[in-house]
């Protein structure tokens, strides 16, 4: 196996921490459990999925064959899978801001409308993207209120790949992923690691059959393009776009079919195991595997060592607070009087209260808040602390409190009371910005792989 460059191991690293936090187990569990009883709207309400459609409405707009199609979908949609594979950006991997993707096209001659419709998924932008949330519309080109960008994304768009989606065909992923594809040969210009080479031909093609024409472009990052000529096709032709004029015209290879799949990058560089995959990831790239452990708890002792004064003592939970177990309550009172004189608490006492203000939980407790998951987040709180602590000003206490006026934000974006240039969030670490330029800013920051 080669080594990994600075730059695969960079994505790899933020791949791994998407996979930890992005989308929970007990998220998975849940919208499956719901999603195998037929309740859709559960599943997506379980994956933190918002639902902007309406079935009966459909029905008289477009018609009951179109809304039996699209109700169909919505049955075998795993919204779990879809949010794994939603697009995402760096440094966090957070999902992409402001996007709308197409996950299923109608086309009139298979319903008899006058439109095409497309079934689409929506993120929302930047500074309303507290939780995380996904939405569900339909969309026939008639807009789409206060998204920012309403129109389906030529360059993400997962109507032709939906494996990534629909629990029916994800077994594909493995053959589109191309994990038993032969190595490549040298495709004559210089590429980024990662790139699904391999696949490109077939991809192009398949895009070819609802587009016309005989080349497609491909977007590697914000400032590189390439062509692939498939006029002699199954022979590929890969050129170097020209600067200007030609290119915009030409139909986009989809980002899912530009680059291999991170869990397949992930498997093969051995940095995890298909335990730790979504399981229908998991049962289509590694069809052999049998869980060898448990799933993970995240359970901790139940008490822990502290050096106090030349003696090793124990702090543990006691009806649901952390306190100090080798210390007998008339001390622990006494230690906490002579403390607030003097400012020098014991030390198992300094221990609690600097658990209290920044547990060393506190990382993995905000990549949890960030990506939406805020009953992880507070479990992970209980678990360190207990269900009982109080919690004092500090770095704990500002990351929930920051992460509650985050979700108002994006409640308030919801029901249109908030927008850009009227109410903002400032994000830990960020400098505040407002208005359109601070959504297009983070909007436009390279997607991670």
């Amino acid at each position: 196996m080669r080594p990994l460059t600075v730059t695969e191991d960079s994505r790899l690293s933020l791949w791994l921490h998407v996979r930890e936090f992005a989308v929970p187990p007990s998220m998975i569990e849940t919208a499956t459990a719901r999603r195998t009883v037929g309740d859709w709207a559960g599943a997506c309400a379980a994956a933190h999925v918002d639902i902007d459609l309406n079935l009966r409405s459909t029905a008289r707009t477009h018609g009951r064959e179109l809304m039996a199609r699209v109700r169909d979908d919505l049955r075998h949609l795993a919204p779990d899978l879809l949010r794994w594979h939603m697009p995402r950006i760096v440094p966090d991997g957070l999902l992409r801001p402001g996007l709308t993707v197409s996950l299923a096209r109608y086309l009139p001659a298979s319903y008899g409308g006058g439109a095409t419709v497309h079934l689409v998924a929506r993120t929302p932008p930047a500074w309303a993207g507290a939780g995380q949330r996904i939405s569900l519309a339909l969309w026939d080109g008639s807009g789409a209120g206060r998204h920012p960008h309403p129109r389906p994304n030529r360059r993400f768009r997962l109507d032709l790949h939906r494996h990534l989606w629909d629990a029916r065909r994800a077994g594909e992923l493995r053959v589109r992923a191309g994990a038993g594809d032969p190595p490549s040969q040298d495709p004559g210009v210089p590429l980024e690691p990662g790139c699904a080479v391999d696949r490109w031909a077939a991809e192009a093609w398949t895009l070819l059959q609802e587009e016309k024409g005989d080349a497609v472009a491909v977007r590697l990052g914000r400032r590189r393009l390439l062509v692939l000529d498939l006029t002699a096709f199954p022979e590929v032709r890969i050129t170097t776009a020209p600067t200007r004029g030609g290119r915009s015209a030409l139909p986009v290879l989809p980002d899912a079919a530009t680059w291999v799949p991170p869990d397949l990058m992930l498997l093969r560089a051995g940095l995890i195991e298909a335990d730790r995959l979504h399981p229908l990831v998991a049962s289509a790239l590694a069809p052999d595997h049998f869980p060898s452990r448990p799933p993970r708890t995240g359970g901790r002792e139940a008490w822990r060592l502290v050096e106090c004064r030349g003696a090793r003592h124990r702090i543990g939970l006691v009806d649901g607070v952390l306190v100090p177990l080798d210390h007998d309550p008339a001390e622990i009172h006494r230690e906490r009087l002579l403390s607030a004189l003097t400012g020098t608490p014991l030390p198992c006492l300094r221990v609690i209260e600097e658990a209290h203000r920044a547990p060393e939980g506190l990382p993995g407790i905000r990549a949890r808040l960030e990506h939406g998951d805020v009953a992880g987040a507070l479990a992970a709180v209980e678990d360190l602390l207990g269900p009982g602590a109080a919690l004092p000003e500090g770095a704990l206490r500002g990351e929930l409190e920051a992460a509650a006026r985050r979700r108002v934000a994006h409640g308030r974006f919801r029901t249109g009371l908030t927008g850009p240039g009227k109410e903002s969030v400032i994000w830990p670490g960020q400098v505040p910005q407002t208005g359109a330029k601070a959504d297009h800013a983070r909007s436009r920051r390279t997607t991670s792989r």
